[in-house]
């Protein structure tokens, strides 16, 4: 494979000049950093993506994992990719310095991990669970833990992973049944099974660590009894590490992201499966709560990378292709012209860059929010912690959901050679299936944002995402090629509002099924929303740099993005029209539906 997957000067164009990343290094939390060293971290994940991931994309893909004798046999290059994680720190960047840390901005490390997905996805998702499994140890857990299992987690040895689903309960986790019985020990002995477990088991690392939720024996039913644990496929004993009774029991083989085992772990079959206690009994759900928003932010950040790198095989695909002419040329007799030539395939390629680099943007917000809840004063946190809690459903599911719209349009760019394998386009659009699903579906994602987010704390949080917006609409004034832009999100803002206020009163008439039941929908407009005040905000700064004297590589790329800034306003933000009419209906269609309207 060769080519183009990120645009780096893009991702700059977000950190300095959009969202202004050197601003944190004024806080003696990130005092060590600078301009420099960021770019020099930039600069040594992108040769990472370019010299080991990228090159195994495709084999990785081709060369799935097997569950043979037991173990989970993956692409022999997770080793070496592992060790070049380890070795440069990726594991554990984002921690403290006092546990191993080197303490990075998440704005930093985010689109680092967006380099590495863009380039590999599968191959990024290993370090990222470890990453995550070990903050849950270093956030909740004791030193005891911390020093048993973090530093062979944070060189790359040990494996982390997030175990939560179960055959008979997915995302109605208060029915899980794994069960864990204390013991004389530091211990308790688990019993159930858990599936989906992504890198659950693999044979490019000594150990798993399993951050597992189970239930006490004896504790309250449903979500309250819901207790985490760290669940090692291996324990030491001795200075030796043996066998911790966890079985895997199969591997899932998938329509995409198959350079990641997905597996079912049994535990205690032989009654010996040991556990530690994370934290307070009963408390593993906000434990876990921690991991999975993370999660459900690199979920989206994920899919935008898919998408991104689609976008640029398609781009390079449509400079190349010879087809047809111009539609005003009617002579047969001159040359074919290159297919991003026809004003169809612009808006295609149009189409995938205005929801990628949206996308991004409020991938890039989210992690200044995470950065700013790690600097700010306590009293100044809390309107943070709103903001983040509120646009996080909308981080995992736009990019996922529109991810893949992005992909079909990219493959659509290439016409039958897209379908094909001779091109990675069908790999991406397999692999970016998963988005949607992983991390909580849509559908929760939608119940999430409207039966919890916009009306937590009486509805502060969506009163300080208004309020942001408004200050992006007032910025965008002081110039007047972004006053009709300003205009049009005002006028969206003031839709989203009444819809809000509608299904609100929804909720108060007809209950809480009918106030759900169009959720997603509601999650959609909203993401719209949320994606016009984003690429607001670069139009701001574009015209910011504009302003001042720039060099002709730089006009040409500020030119670019305001006319996709003009395309996802014309083009996209129109779409909320119809959702509005949808859901002010509040008919309760879905809800009434019998069950034989399904009988043939």
């Amino acid at each position: 494979m060769a080519g183009k997957f990120v645009s780096e000067r893009n991702i700059k164009f977000l950190l300095y000049d959009v969202f202004d990343i050197e601003s944190l290094t004024n806080y003696p939390y990130f005092s060590d950093h600078n301009k420099n060293t960021f770019n020099m971290v930039l600069k040594a994940a992108s040769k990472l993506a370019k010299d080991k991931l990228f090159p195994v994309f495709e084999e990785m893909d081709r060369s799935q994992p097997e569950l043979v004798n037991g173990e989970v046999v993956v692409h022999p290059s997770v080793r070496d990719i592992l060790h070049e994680y380890a070795e440069g720190g990726w594991i554990s960047s984002i921690f403290p310095y006092d546990v191993g840390g080197e303490q990075l901005p998440s704005m930093i490390t985010e689109v680092c991990h967006f380099i590495f997905a863009c380039a590999n996805y599968s191959a990024g998702a290993y370090s990222g669970l470890t990453s995550g499994a070990a903050g849950l140890i270093i956030s909740f857990g004791n030193k005891a833990l911390y020093d048993r299992f973090v530093p062979n987690m944070f060189s790359g040895k040990w494996q982390g992973t997030m175990a939560l689903t179960e055959p008979e309960a997915g995302s109605s986790l208060s029915d899980i049944r794994t069960v864990a019985e204390p013991t004389d020990g530091d211990y308790y002995t688990i019993k159930g099974q858990k599936v989906f477990i992504s890198a659950g088991d693999h044979n490019c690392v000594e150990n798993v660590v399993h951050l597992m939720l189970a239930k006490i024996k004896g504790a309250p039913p449903g979500v309250k009894g819901i207790s985490l644990f760290v669940v090692p496929k291996k324990r030491m004993e001795n200075g030796q590490l043996v066998s911790n009774d966890v079985t895997t029991s199969g591997v899932f083989h998938k329509m995409g992201y198959k350079g990641c085992p997905i597996v079912q772990l049994d535990m205690g079959d032989a009654g010996d499966c040991r556990g530690w206690l994370v934290g307070e009994p009963n408390n593993g759900l906000r434990y876990m709560f921690q991991m999975m928003n993370e999660a459900r932010i690199d979920v989206g950040l994920g899919a935008n990378a898919m998408a991104t790198a689609a976008y640029y095989a398609s781009l390079e695909y449509s400079k190349s292709r010879l087809q047809g002419r111009r539609a005003s040329e009617k002579e047969p007799t001159k040359p074919q012209v290159p297919i991003i030539e026809h004003a169809d395939v612009k808006r295609m390629l149009l189409f995938q860059r205005a929801i990628n680099e949206g996308a991004l943007a409020l991938l890039m917000q989210c992690s200044k929010y995470v950065d700013l809840l790690q600097v700010l004063p306590e009293v100044e946190k809390e309107n943070i912690h709103l903001l983040l809690e509120l646009l996080t459903p909308v981080a995992k599911s736009y990019p996922s959901e529109m991810g893949i719209q992005a992909i079909s349009q990219g493959l659509q760019c290439l016409g039958g050679s897209g379908y094909c394998d001779d091109y990675p386009l069908e790999q991406y659009y397999r692999d970016a299936r998963i988005h949607p699903i992983h991390e909580g579906t849509t559908g929760i994602q939608g119940m999430d944002i409207l039966g919890r987010k916009v009306i937590m704390k009486n509805g502060r949080a969506f009163v300080l995402f208004q309020e942001e917006v408004v200050k992006t609409v007032q910025a965008a004034e002081a110039y007047p090629e972004l006053l009709p832009f300003s205009k049009k999100l005002a006028d969206a803002l003031q839709r989203c509002r009444n819809i809000t206020a509608h299904l609100l009163t929804v909720a108060q008439s007809q209950g809480i099924e009918v106030f759900l039941a169009d959720a997603v929908l509601y999650l959609e407009m909203f993401g719209i929303v949320t994606i016009a005040w984003q690429w607001l905000k670069q139009g701001v700064a574009i015209q910011k740099q504009l302003g001042g004297k720039v060099s002709k590589n730089d006009l040409h790329f500020f030119t670019g993005k305001m006319v996709v800034l003009r395309f996802f306003y014309s083009y996209e933000l129109p779409k909320i029209s119809g959702l509005e009419e949808r859901l002010l209906e509040s008919d309760g269609l879905t809800v009434k539906a019998g069950t034989d309207c399904f009988i043939d």
